[in-house]
């Protein structure tokens, strides 16, 4: 099985050690590894050098070229629970093939609102794993496609609803007191997925 992983934009070349300037163009490789992937960020003299032997090696997987953006120089503004972005953070960092659906309708989502950015399609055990950049931060998503039938859609969506309404639970299965829905109150609004999910193809 594909071991969901974020890998988050190098500082510096990882084969020269060269620090990125702001602004310098610079090459991501994604590479197959024994679990997931492996990511390398290099300099242009870097790839200049050794691109063509990268991309030689069995085992590579896509290479594209982005421009370095430093870290913000304080922490950004904390963001609430019920942030898509946040949440499939949290998703794949749990690893857990139960919330695989909602984590792909997730990304299908952030997709659509260009927060995040298709970079390679490949195919890992049977099923598509669609590699997705955040543009801004560098991060590589590596997230595979549940290949999720149009009679299974609605019961993802109530999934995408109550996690971005109460956060994500505990490995327990219980949500935390401070969001845990009330016995007895009034029924939650149910969540509406975008109406091109519905076809759940690439863009």
């Amino acid at each position: 099985m594909l071991e969901w992983n974020i890998q988050s934009r190098a500082h510096g070349c990882q084969l020269s050690g060269h620090a990125f300037a702001e602004g310098e163009t610079y090459h991501t490789v994604l590479l197959g590894a024994k679990e997931g992937f492996e990511r390398l960020d290099l300099c242009a003299a870097a790839w200049r050098d050794h691109g063509a032997e990268i991309v030689a090696r069995p085992n590579f997987v896509s290479h594209w070229v982005g421009t370095y953006v430093p870290p913000p120089a304080s922490p950004p503004e904390a963001i609430r629970k019920d942030d898509a972005e946040t949440l499939l953070r949290a998703l794949l960092e749990r690893r857990d093939e139960r919330h695989a659906p909602a984590a792909f309708i997730l990304a299908v989502m952030l997709e659509r609102k260009r927060i995040l950015k298709v970079k390679s399609q490949l195919r890992e055990g049977g099923r598509r794993v669609i590699v997705y950049e955040h543009p801004k931060s560098g991060d590589v998503f590596a997230i595979a496609d549940p290949d999720l039938q149009l009679a299974q859609l609605e019961a993802v969506q109530r999934d995408v609803g109550q996690l971005l309404e109460h956060g994500l639970p505990a490995l327990d299965g219980v949500f935390p007191e401070s969001t845990a829905p009330s016995p007895g109150g009034p029924e939650e609004e149910p969540f509406n997925a975008p109406s091109d999910l519905a076809t759940l193809a690439p863009a």
